[in-house]
């Protein structure tokens, strides 16, 4: 065996090699099937096409095997593994063309279901601002609950503890930011006027708060679902260009063998 037959035949099991582990690797990618989930579609077809380009490898590892052997005077007398190659590539490219209509559409509907839970958090959140508002004013009325509750606050500040369960920094923050505004509205309750001021004021802040939190998570949603469109839909169409245009060319290819052949 010369050195050409021994690259040839190398460079054919190498290919063949990566488009069957990567076939392997769609099946296993798939389990547990679960196509009527759009989140699964969209990880399976993310997957794929992040994967998508090592049987094109494999392919031209094995027609580059062929194209030793046709310049080393010793081409193959039938197609061999090109015409399983090309009928695979033919395949694949209409694969990843059907999934980009198939992954925006996905994209879209879990867009639209994350902005339908940012929606639902926003009224939540309006409901708890309604709820803090109402217990302040309660107890702005009763100023031995605001002695109580900020007995209590300064207790989980000191001790960074919560019924004896260790709290984080960011409660420890939210905790001495109540005390603040409840040390201040103590001695706003002794001017009615004032006191409803500081309420409207709180109110107006935390709906502010509250709006820029749901503006920035409706602007993260939509720009994620652009992304992946962008990388994932772009790149299952250029392999779907790829893979289309290494079956057409390979059947015409065969196609011109054949009737050359028939010529002799």
């Amino acid at each position: 065996m010369n050195s050409s037959t021994f690259t040839s035949l190398s460079l054919k099991l190498i290919g063949a090699i990566f488009i069957l582990s990567s076939l392997l690797d769609y099946v296993t990618l798939g389990i547990p099937f679960n196509w009527q989930s759009a989140q699964w579609q969209i990880n399976f077809v993310t997957s794929i096409v992040d994967r998508g380009i090592v049987p094109m490898v494999g392919m031209a590892l094995i027609l580059v095997g062929y194209w030793i052997d046709s310049n080393s005077g010793s081409p193959a007398k039938g197609p061999g593994l090109r015409l399983p190659v090309f009928i695979l590539a033919s395949v694949l490219g209409l694969l990843f063309l059907l999934l980009v209509p198939v992954h925006l559409n996905n994209l879209n509907q879990a867009k639209t279901a994350a902005l339908e839970q940012i929606q639902q958090g926003a009224g939540q959140g309006e409901e708890q601002i309604k709820n803090r508002l109402a217990q302040i004013n309660t107890l702005s009325q009763n100023p031995q609950l605001i002695d109580q509750e900020l007995a209590r606050l300064n207790q989980v500040i000191e001790t960074g503890q919560v019924q004896g369960r260790q709290v984080n920094a960011q409660v420890l923050e939210q905790a001495r930011q109540t005390r603040d505004q409840l040390q201040g509205l103590r001695d706003l309750a002794k001017n009615p006027q004032q006191f409803k001021q500081r309420l409207e004021e709180l109110k107006n802040q935390w709906q502010t708060q509250l709006l820029d939190i749901r503006r920035n998570a409706e602007n993260q949603a939509k720009s994620e679902a652009l992304k992946q469109g962008l990388r994932v839909g772009l790149s299952s169409l250029m392999l779907a260009i790829g893979y289309s245009a290494i079956g057409w060319l390979g059947f015409r290819g065969l196609g011109s063998m054949k009737t050359s052949r028939s010529r002799v």
